[in-house]
């Protein structure tokens, strides 16, 4: 076998290596978990993000916040901010008004609203525009940047931007004490691909914790609790950062539990998550692109 007989072997191995369907993976081979992975909605990945009419942006609780809090920015051309680098607390209280994403203990007059760390998601609506380049931040003023004003009636470019923000350069751990920062963020894609297969029925979270971790395994291994089990531990860790603190806040998935943090907790994705993921079938035919 000549040199060139000899690559062409080791490309058609490698080819098939690939994109063989890997039943862990729901089916779907190593290139396209790769692409899931790193390039989420790219070209090869096998979930795509779809354009919306406008009514249907409507219906996305965290993107309308965004918006808001940019619009008040906006009309103040800049926000004073708090001494400790938070929004003023007028802002805080007319952001939560708007009724965008309400906090269950906050309703339940567990926990009283005064500044912005009183509420996961107005603390997270902040540190998104600036981690998405949509604020700037100066002698302890914010304004929006010349890229917020551009992309700001955009609302596909502009959900786009804060789905990739908030999924690549947020750290979901930020808001807990679990053991693994990665469960759930490390191929959220994977979860995309799980609801769009298995979500039109209502399922336990556990359902899909196990199909995550059974993608995922070294996730588990790596968890170390300071209670009950590892596998408990993960099957939490990841249902609070996927469904309560991702999924729900864009409007994509109903959870359905008794009372909050206690199981059973059921999981099903709404109308709008078939409006906007679309899932690619298995692709069957080779992929002639590297995995590096």
């Amino acid at each position: 076998m000549d040199p060139e007989e000899l690559q062409k072997y080791i490309d058609d191995i490698l080819f098939d290596q690939n994109n063989r369907a890997i039943p862990e993976f729901e089916g779907y081979s190593h290139f396209e978990m790769h692409q899931l992975l790193y390039n989420t909605f790219g070209t090869h990945s096998p979930v795509r993000l779809r354009q919306l009419s406008d009514p249907y942006y409507q219906k996305i609780p965290l993107l309308n916040q965004i918006k808001y809090l940019m619009q008040r920015i906006d009309e103040a051309g800049e926000m004073k901010l708090t001494q400790k680098g938070f929004l003023p607390t007028r802002i805080v209280s007319d952001l939560y008004r708007q009724g965008f994403i309400k906090d269950e203990l906050i309703e339940s007059g567990l926990y009283k609203l005064y500044k912005e760390t009183d509420c996961m998601t107005i603390n997270l609506t902040r540190i998104l525009l600036q981690l998405a380049g949509l604020t700037r931040k100066r002698y302890g003023k914010i304004s929006l940047t010349k890229a917020a004003k551009k992309i700001r009636n955009d609302n596909h470019e502009l959900l786009r931007l804060i789905i990739t923000t908030f999924a690549t350069r947020f750290n979901w751990a930020y808001y807990d004490r679990y053991s693994e920062e990665q469960i759930g963020q490390l191929g959220y894609g994977f979860s995309l691909l799980l609801l769009s297969k298995y979500g039109k029925e209502k399922r336990l979270d556990a359902f899909y914790a196990k199909k995550y971790l059974k993608a995922f395994p070294e996730l588990l291994a790596s968890v170390h609790p300071t209670y009950g089990t590892a596998e408990k531990e993960a099957y939490s860790c990841y249902s609070i950062r996927t469904f309560d603190r991702f999924l729900d806040y864009f409007g994509l998935i109903t959870i359905e539990q008794e009372r909050l943090f206690d199981p059973p907790k059921y999981i099903a994705k709404t109308d709008l998550f078939d409006r906007l993921i679309h899932l690619e079938p298995h692709r069957k035919d080779k992929v002639n692109i590297s995995l590096n």
